[in-house]
């Protein structure tokens, strides 16, 4: 079993596994550093492997149907979840009222409770009384610092050296964050110093050094918290490249996202995540997504930022239509194009080393 910073957990996310409103259990699933998962629970998914139904690769974490079925199966070999972790992501970020009496189960169990929705679970006073007499730990992972400790944008984004990446996208639940982590672990595979900057809070759940929640925070202070996580990794890593996570996207009705951390991130360069396949905002219907091209221009417009790479989402496609794909990108855009998760980022590594060193011949 991994050594993980805060323990085991069991992830939840029933009826939502597969599927946009689950990818903050996507993430746990593919990689965390924060937990040793041990498993999932999803009832419409019972019984079945994590990664082989999101990824189609085994990765030996089971999927239960509840909470008694994975305690038990957990119990005969004598392990005990520390977490019990919503994987959760619905649109709005609010706790379904279904999801509050399994949250209880999980604490008469002696589980700590990690949440990251909006409706704050150490605010509910019939749970927080419940964790009292458990001796349980629940932490809101949204809930933002008291003001007094939040940061405003300072310039201070100016000293930082090294090579800067933003990953966004051109839509919401896109991909972003697992490509941003893809690459960050490639380019440390690669010999190259590289750190992660979690924008949201799945990115902390699984292990960002270096975060900050971005759409609970408080408007005024949301560009001095990017410049602050983006400045704290330059100072204590001294990495080779940061990567920033995006949020939403430029052009979502719902999660406009992405001008934060342009203007203060500054990014050197914008790696797009996009999915051919998508034609509408998700959860949207109705509202058309703005073509790849001109949320290229859109972002070259707002910030002079130039977009150095396309990252393909393959949803809706088959294996054999990717590369065929990330060909026609090219060619409609002029832009390179890779489809990570599924070939991972060997090829887009070479093309940010080549920036590196355009950098370290000037």
């Amino acid at each position: 079993m991994k050594k993980a910073i805060d323990g085991s957990c069991l992830v939840y996310c029933e009826g939502a596994y597969n599927t946009t409103n689950g990818k903050t259990a996507h993430g746990l699933v593919r990689f965390t550093h924060r937990y040793n998962v041990l498993g999932v629970i999803d009832s419409l998914y019972a019984g079945r492997d994590a990664g082989e139904v999101l990824d189609g690769t085994p990765n030996s974490i089971p999927i239960f149907s509840d909470i008694e079925s994975a305690f038990k199966k957990l119990k005969s070999a004598g392990i005990k979840p520390d977490f019990f972790v919503i994987g959760l992501a619905p649109d709005g970020g609010r706790i379904p009222g279904y999801a509050i009496a399994d949250i209880k189960k999980a604490i008469r169990r002696g589980m700590n409770i990690d949440s990251g929705l909006h409706d704050f679970l150490s605010e509910n006073i019939e749970i927080n009384k419940l964790a009292r007499k458990k001796n349980c730990l629940i932490r809101d992972i949204r809930k933002t610092p008291d003001r007094r400790f939040l940061h405003f944008f300072t310039g201070a984004i100016e000293k930082v050296e090294c090579l800067k990446l933003a990953v966004l996208g051109t839509d919401s639940a896109i991909g972003k964050r697992t490509t941003a982590w893809i690459l960050v672990n490639s380019l440390r595979a690669n010999g190259l110093k590289a750190e992660m900057i979690g924008t949201g809070q799945t990115a902390w759940m699984q292990g960002a050094k270096y975060s900050m929640i971005m759409d609970s925070c408080v408007n005024d202070f949301v560009a001095g918290e990017i410049e602050n996580a983006v400045v704290s990794a330059w100072e204590n890593e001294k990495p080779d490249v940061i990567v920033i996570e995006g949020q939403g996207s430029l052009m979502n009705p719902a999660y406009p996202g992405g001008f934060e951390i342009l203007a203060a991130g500054r990014p050197d360069y914008v790696i797009m995540q996009y999915a051919p396949r998508r034609l509408e905002y998700d959860g949207f219907p109705g509202y058309k997504l703005h073509p790849v091209e001109e949320q290229i221009n859109a972002v070259r417009v707002v910030s002079g930022r130039t977009t150095l790479a396309i990252t393909l989402n393959h949803e809706g496609m088959d294996k054999s239509e990717i590369l065929r794909e990330c060909e026609k990108v090219f060619e409609q855009t002029g832009i390179p194009c890779f489809d990570v998760l599924e070939y991972g980022a060997g090829e887009l590594v070479n093309l940010i080393k080549s920036k590196l060193q355009q950098n370290d011949g000037h």
